[in-house]
């Protein structure tokens, strides 16, 4: 049962995007920052909602290593595709201003797709995606990511967790939407762990010795030191339960994201500098869209999508389970949930938003104050 205070999404959006424009990003990007923040809170997906808006955001923006105002510069472009360089800026927004170029491009030629290279932390990944879903359409998405998961047999971070995002229209009142990492874990859930004093679950990460860590906090640090790194999906180091198709998966994406913007990768990315400074992280993203109205129609293929979501929910399910669901509907349930009471909000971020509150000088009070 839920103990945690919540907040209206009405004071989280306004405080949320005053808080940014504090701290330099201009109002309409900071709407943006903002609701893609918000839009993980609603899907239950606390890992990237606003559990990270100080210290993925906030804080690189104090510590200079995330530029506030994105000028986002289109580098090549056809018909079909565009390239841009975000120039370090906010990630969120260049992908939008990409995302909103490419739905448009694909609904002339049928499908269309981006790149962007040296960028930021762009968010939930699932964002993008719907964005397209939305439209009637089918997203694909992809970034690399501060070095965190060994290669099959490795025990050296070597690549992001890095998603490869999925979202396709259904005829239902949700999408059709896989969104998660190429690790068994992602990086933003031992954060959460570590806010709330939990441990991360043994054989989710490995040390440089070959043996398994629990400590949510020492996980953190050693990923920045790069003595312990995350397993692929389906394990690590060995491969006996198939860690290499997560290791494959996550290797597609890191090409991806940085051959097709010509953009940096692996080591490049840890925002360290060789002397021990911070310095940008220069992320890669890749973006594609797809109109079903140039292959079925988009009515046929949301019927059809629709129906295989239905059919798998309806069938048989295993002993002592009461439901199968299908990628998406657990989001949408979550929203469902929370759509009139809000977001929950722990302890830890409580103290992160009235720190940033008081820093800004901002008007705010929150519920759960005495």
């Amino acid at each position: 049962m839920e103990t945690r205070p919540y907040v209206s999404w009405e004071l989280m959006n306004s405080f949320l995007t005053d808080a940014f424009k504090g701290y330099g990003v201009p109002e309409r990007d900071a709407a943006i920052c903002a609701d893609v923040l918000l839009e993980s809170d609603r899907r239950g997906i606390e890992s990237h909602g606003c559990n990270r808006f100080k210290p993925i955001y906030i804080d690189r923006i104090k510590r200079g290593t995330l530029l506030p105002k994105t000028n986002l510069e289109v580098v090549r472009e056809t018909p079909t595709t565009v390239v841009a360089d975000a120039h370090d800026g906010m990630g969120m927004v260049a992908s939008h201003r990409v995302m909103e170029m490419l739905i448009g491009k694909a609904k002339d030629s049928g499908m269309a797709g981006g790149a962007i290279r040296n960028s930021t932390h762009y968010g939930i990944a699932g964002y993008w995606a719907t964005m397209a879903s939305k439209e009637g359409m089918i997203g694909l998405t992809g970034t690399n990511a501060r070095p965190s998961i060994a290669p099959t047999f490795g025990v050296e971070n070597m690549m992001g967790t890095n998603p490869l995002t999925f979202a396709l229209p259904t005829d239902e009142e949700f999408p059709f939407c896989i969104d998660c990492a190429t690790s068994i874990v992602q990086r933003g859930k031992i954060e959460y762990y570590a806010r709330e004093g939990r441990p991360t679950p043994a054989g989710m990460v490995v040390a440089e010795d070959g043996s398994t860590v629990t400590d949510s906090q020492q996980i953190l640090g050693m990923l920045v030191d790069g003595t312990a790194a995350l397993a692929p999906l389906g394990g690590g180091p060995g491969d006996e339960m198939c860690g290499y198709k997560g290791y494959g998966y996550a290797a597609t994406v890191e090409i991806l994201s940085a051959a097709l913007a010509g953009g940096q990768f692996m080591k490049a990315l840890t925002g360290v500098a060789p002397d021990g400074s911070s310095q940008m992280y220069h992320l890669g993203h890749f973006f594609f869209v797809v109109d079903p109205d140039a292959f079925c129609g988009r009515e046929t293929f949301r019927k059809i999508a629709g129906d295989i979501c239905r059919e798998l929910r309806a069938s048989n399910r295993a002993p002592g389970y009461e439901r199968i669901f299908t990628a998406g509907e657990k989001e949408y349930l979550a929203w469902l949930d929370r759509k009139d009471r809000g977001v929950p909000v722990g302890e830890a971020v409580q103290r992160e938003f009235v720190q940033v509150r008081d820093e800004l000088g901002l008007p705010y009070r929150f519920p759960f104050e005495k």
